[in-house]
């Protein structure tokens, strides 16, 4: 992909944290009103919890998770660092991948059926423990993938330091135009 312009580079990644700070806050509200629905001893509270769980996995997780997706590979292919190319933007891709799914369809799917079950009068039963699970495991997921987002650890991955060798050892720089080595210098 050809590399983006600044200013399109910029507004991306400005989307891309708005969205993925958003994402970490949700899944926090969702852990909160997870626990709230857990211990509470009121079923109004408990009650309004997973109601307010259900309005935001309805009208926010998929959209936000797919922004934080969709924007994250944008500027990993819009940008020098390349999907492929660092470690930490490879796995920060992958857990978003996989928090992305498990969010829209397994999350989802769990608050829906606490959220009817506490509408019919009936117990939510093992979901509930899902319910405060789910949440936890997401934030510490972002998290993570906030600080390696952050602290770029890692390196190259091995494609990218045989792709960086093969260019230094044929003398190309990142312009694609041949560099002048040292034993270019000798004979001038």
């Amino acid at each position: 992909m050809q590399q983006l312009p600044r200013p399109a580079r910029r507004a991306f990644l400005v989307v891309h944290v708005s969205a993925s700070v958003g994402w970490l806050g949700l899944t926090a509200a969702l852990l909160v009103l997870g626990i709230t629905a857990v211990s509470t001893p009121d079923p109004a509270t408990t009650e309004a919890a997973y109601r307010s769980m259900k309005i935001f996995g309805d009208w926010l997780i998929v959209p936000v998770s797919l922004l934080s997706l969709f924007s994250g590979l944008v500027l990993s292919l819009g940008t020098p660092w390349g999907l492929a190319r660092h470690r930490w933007v490879y796995t920060k891709f992958w857990l978003t991948l996989a928090a992305t799914i498990a969010s829209t369809v397994a999350l989802r799917s769990s608050i829906d059926h606490a959220a009817a079950a506490v509408a019919s009068g009936q117990p939510v039963g093992s979901v509930a423990t899902d319910l405060v699970i789910a949440p936890s495991v997401a934030t510490a997921t972002y998290l993570f993938v906030t600080a390696i987002s952050v602290l770029k650890p890692w390196g190259l991955t091995r494609r990218a330091r045989r792709a960086r060798d093969t260019a230094r050892s044929s003398g190309v720089g990142k312009s694609g135009r041949r560099t002048k080595t040292a034993s270019d210098s000798l004979t001038s």
